[in-house]
């Protein structure tokens, strides 16, 4: 019994070690890729501002961003969705992806394309954890066991890339854990996406990566009646706005599409729909990621259709072809709203900004552990009990939608199916 139990002893230490060498590797490339990622993007949006012509060559990007996937024979439609299939089914992620969105999405963001970063980071990560995990020796010990290795690698490619990009090392990782079948997490992937995520944080701050922050005032609301209350009904408005934008995205992707087949000309035409609709506003705030809004959200101002306004921005450019995701997206759309609907009912419009942006995350990725945890890393514990709130019941009322076709939800939320 007792060299049994060393024996176990030394298995198990020996599988730590090996993953935590693993897990590290592929934060290390991860935290490369995706801090110079998020500085190439930060540039993008930086020199939008500064040269008002920039705006206008978004058809040019456009027949870039076409070209750049025609000549690297992937289809321009590929996104986050064929990643989340390929954790599951283990056929091989093309390595031209990474490239692809790394280059397509800064192009986005240079032109004025309204998308946000987290599909290129889950893309980019996916398929680097992947192609890492084909490059490494793993243990052959049957098919099942190897493609189960592969799988916790692209995991953790994914998220090392969301915490390179957005800070939130624990929120990346039950993220990634959690959004690939709603209702069953994949526990044996926590460890290994854990130190992924953490190793990517630091690599990504150390070259210079950078860092972005929510300002939210403190003592803005107590946990008492009427405020958790009033949270209750932005957390009805939020998942009500999900299912708009999912329902939107999901539209507008198909039916520009039907109208327009050839890709060239479809996503020239998403340009010249958002060059239009921005001039028509007399605004450029709805292109690009637009984390100035949200930033003047959080302090409590926004206008009241902003966050619809939104939603037609980005199905125009991503509807299209253009590059990026729509996390970033949401966060505008949550802000906007929550700040609009607390200024209504009497909650503090600031927290109301906050609690918006997590209840739309909620709502639209089907992931309230990582939400609440997002909410832990972005604004602090003082508020936790009021996004708790807004995850639980924009979770359950947006139903089965998601913006990722390829979730699979393994309960009903309700007790039974749309």
């Amino acid at each position: 019994m007792l060299k049994k139990k060393m024996l176990e002893t030394y298995f198990y230490g020996r599988a730590f070690v090996m993953w935590a060498a693993m897990s590290a590797m592929v934060g290390v490339v991860c935290g490369l890729v995706g801090g110079l990622f998020a500085m190439a993007v930060e540039w993008a949006t930086h020199i939008r501002g500064e040269m008002a012509f920039l705006p206008w060559l978004m058809p040019v990007a456009g027949l870039a961003i076409a070209g750049l996937y025609r000549l690297l024979k992937l289809p321009l439609s590929i996104g986050t969705d064929e990643i989340i299939k390929t954790v599951r089914t283990q056929e091989k992620v093309p390595l031209a992806m990474a490239p692809a969105i790394f280059l397509s999405t800064v192009l986005t963001h240079l032109t004025g394309g309204s998308a946000g970063r987290e599909g290129a980071a889950l893309q980019l990560g996916g398929s680097i954890g992947a192609a890492i995990g084909r490059a490494l020796p793993l243990e052959k010990a049957g098919e099942k066991a190897e493609n189960d290795a592969l799988r916790i690698l692209q995991l953790c490619g994914m998220a090392a890339l969301f915490s390179a990009l957005f800070g939130t090392p624990l929120a990346a990782t039950i993220f990634v854990v959690e959004i690939i079948e709603v209702g069953r997490i994949n526990e044996r992937a926590l460890l290994p996406c854990m130190v992924s995520a953490l190793t990517a944080k630091f690599v990504a701050l150390a070259i210079g990566a950078p860092v972005e922050a929510f300002p939210l005032a403190a003592g803005l609301a107590e946990a008492a009646a009427v405020p958790l209350m009033q949270t209750i009904v932005l957390g009805i408005a939020c998942a009500l706005v999900a299912i708009l934008f999912c329902s939107t995205m999901h539209s507008a992707s198909k039916l520009f599409k039907r109208l327009i087949p050839n890709d060239f000309l479809r996503i020239v035409a998403g340009a010249a729909a958002v060059i239009v609709l921005a001039l028509v506003l007399g605004t450029q705030e709805y292109r690009g990621g637009g984390m100035d809004v949200i930033h003047r959200a959080l302090l409590g101002e926004a206008v009241p259709a902003a966050f619809l306004l939104k939603i037609v921005f980005t199905a125009l450019s991503l509807g299209t072809g253009y590059k990026g995701g729509e996390i970033v997206p949401s966060f505008f759309i949550g802000a906007t709203l929550g700040c609009t609907v607390a200024g209504l009912i009497g909650f503090p419009p600031a927290l109301g900004a906050a609690v918006g942006i997590i209840g739309m995350f909620c709502g639209v990725t089907n992931a309230p552990l990582a939400s609440i945890v997002l909410s832990v890393e972005l604004f602090g514990s003082e508020y936790l009990l009021f996004f708790g709130i807004v995850a639980a019941i924009s979770y359950a009322l947006s139903g089965h939608i998601s913006l990722y076709h390829a979730q699979i939800i393994i309960d009903p939320k309700m007790g039974h199916r749309d």
